[in-house]
């Protein structure tokens, strides 16, 4: 369950994408930009090196920008390392559900939907017995607000007290 984070899995898609001598350049490339503290410098290097793909090598270049927005989100939102560490890796959600389908293994005859649903929610609840503490989790309440000021100023909120004219 050792799975590279998001930016390994882009670095990887885009480089099988290359020509192996130019896909170790562009690898070492994708890494000095991730690893850089600012996220508008990094995603601005990637995008250039996105430009210098597009002519030769259109699909890497779209894979490039594909993944790009998503493997910034942690360092748009200022989340400390040992958080964010945690967080770029899906080895807790691939844990849960692959105790939920070890949980639901002996049930031969699936009746329908909500059979389904109990099923997934009852691994789900085994799966929370075994869940530790995340690593940065004193960080959370950060996150948290950081969250919140993001979602205050991308999502238009609903006033349902106005009336339709």
């Amino acid at each position: 369950m050792n799975e590279p984070p998001p930016e390994g899995r882009l670095t990887e898609n885009v480089e099988s994408k290359l020509p192996p001598a130019l896909a170790a350049l562009v690898a070492k490339k994708m890494r000095a930009a991730y690893h850089d503290p600012d996220p508008l410098s990094a995603q601005a290097t990637l995008e250039a090196l996105a430009r210098d793909l597009d002519k030769a090598h259109p699909g890497a270049a779209a894979s490039l920008r594909e993944g790009l927005a998503d493997t910034l989100t942690i360092g748009r939102l200022g989340v400390p390392p040992t958080l964010a560490r945690t967080l770029r890796s899906t080895n807790a959600i691939e844990s849960m559900i692959e105790i939920c389908r070890d949980h639901a293994t002996n049930v031969k005859r699936w009746r329908d939907g909500t059979m389904a649903l109990r099923w997934c929610a009852a691994g789900m609840s085994e799966a929370a017995k075994q869940f530790r503490r995340v690593n940065g989790h004193l960080h959370l309440p950060a996150l948290r607000a950081a969250l919140d000021t993001h979602a205050a100023k991308a999502v238009t909120p609903h006033n349902y007290n106005e009336t339709a004219a």
